[in-house]
């Protein structure tokens, strides 16, 4: 599913800035702000889902991807305004979207994928519990950003802005994650550590445009590895589930380690198990404490050994703890591919990784500001799987072939 063409398209939520007639104390950028949607989405359904209540995770992950493509494409239109067009000229508002789907017809080549946008974007049903998670997270990224500027702008300037927000936020106090977060308990404490991967910059010690957050490419390595996935395998849901949410959260350690770089983590050959013990052990430490109990061993199970083919193995009675056991593409697909085993394709979230990382450096050679770090960061990942077969089913050779120029020499 994944082409050059459509990673670009994706890659452009990177330049998209919202808040843009207001005082900005930072970098707000669309990319970023459905990053941290869907890691509230992730808290708000968890604690749906400990009430009983059944998330519709399939829905939500390809949902996050088209509510992306959606806005990239009419980011000069303010949302107070596509709001008004959708309620009060509603057969506009169709037309829009008819206009969407042709300007993506000759990007999205996968006819699945392609009829799941449609049917996205023309859906009217009525609004299921998994959608209200998924809008209550899109209000509260919202009211997150305008909690963040409400500092440095007069107040006359948001009144109105704060008047609709908390209007918005009403319809969704139900919700106990949307309570637990307005109340500034322990889920909001833990948004905050995570917010700071919103501040860090990757490849900081170069210049680069557009500039990447750490959070905002964990989002794009989430729904780049959405992309991978090898339709010929089938993949279960709960295995979809796992490798979309182990991509979102897969930097989660650097929110209280920080990013250190690859070239520090390569310097000596023990550094990199060194760096990940240390990185596993300052997690638990400061991060866990912070998550609820019904999905901080989750969590971990996403962040731990992250890059690897994994199972879990169920324990033979109440008593037995679980066993991680990695595992080969091909046994994920022949003997594993089962929500009983939690299956996680690890290589291909790294795969994303790279690929993010690649497109980076691609990004900003291409508009002109180029350096060392960026050359050579791009050169070496072409040269990693430049003679590669498929990993898990993608062809990656033949798709970092499709940019020119690879090695900017």
């Amino acid at each position: 599913m994944l082409s050059k063409d459509f990673a670009l398209k994706i890659f452009e939520a990177f330049s998209i800035e919202r808040w843009n007639d207001l005082v900005r104390p930072f970098d707000i950028i669309e990319m970023d702000k459905a990053a941290e949607k869907m890691v509230l989405a992730y808290i708000i359904g968890k604690f749906e889902e400990q009430k009983g209540n059944i998330i519709d995770w399939d829905w939500m992950i390809y949902a996050s991807l088209f509510d992306l493509l959606k806005k990239i494409a009419l980011c000069d239109i303010k949302s107070p305004v596509q709001r008004m067009i959708r309620i009060e000229y509603p057969e506009e508002y169709k037309k829009i979207n008819e206009w969407l789907l042709d300007k993506y017809s000759s990007i999205i080549k996968d006819v699945k994928l392609y009829n799941l946008f449609k049917n996205y974007l023309n859906d009217d049903k009525e609004e299921t519990l998994t959608k209200r998670v998924f809008r209550a997270a899109h209000k509260y990224s919202t009211l997150r950003e305008f909690e963040m500027i409400s500092h440095v702008n007069e107040p006359y300037r948001l009144k109105n802005i704060e008047r609709q927000l908390n209007d918005d936020i009403v319809d969704y106090l139900d919700l106990t994650g949307m309570q637990k977060l307005i109340t500034k308990q322990k889920p909001y404490e833990f948004l905050l550590v995570l917010e700071q991967l919103r501040f860090q910059i990757r490849w900081n010690q170069t210049p680069r445009v557009p500039k990447t957050s750490v959070l905002g490419h964990s989002f794009f390595v989430a729904v780049t590895t959405l992309l991978l996935e090898d339709s010929d395998a089938q993949f279960c849901k709960k295995r979809r589930y796992n490798n979309f949410f182990s991509a979102l959260f897969h930097d989660l350690p650097e929110a209280v380690t920080r990013d250190i770089i690859s070239p520090v983590k390569q310097a000596t050959a023990e550094l990199p198990s060194v760096v990940k013990k240390i990185e596993d052990e300052i997690v638990r430490k400061e991060l866990c404490p912070l998550m609820e109990d019904f999905y901080v061993d989750e969590l971990m199970y996403f962040t731990s050994d992250e890059f690897e083919n994994r199972i879990i193995l169920p324990g033979k009675d109440k008593s037995s703890s679980v066993e991680v056991l990695h595992v080969s593409y091909k046994d994920l697909n022949v003997k594993f591919n089962d929500e009983k085993y939690s299956p996680v394709d690890g290589r291909l979230v790294r795969l994303a990784d790279q690929i993010a990382a690649f497109i980076e450096a691609h990004q900003s050679i291409y508009y002109g500001i180029t350096s060392n770090h960026l050359r050579h960061g791009k050169k070496n990942i072409y040269m990693l799987y430049e003679k590669s077969d498929r990993i898990n089913g993608f062809d990656i050779s033949s798709f970092l072939n499709e940019f020119d120029d690879f090695t900017d020499n």
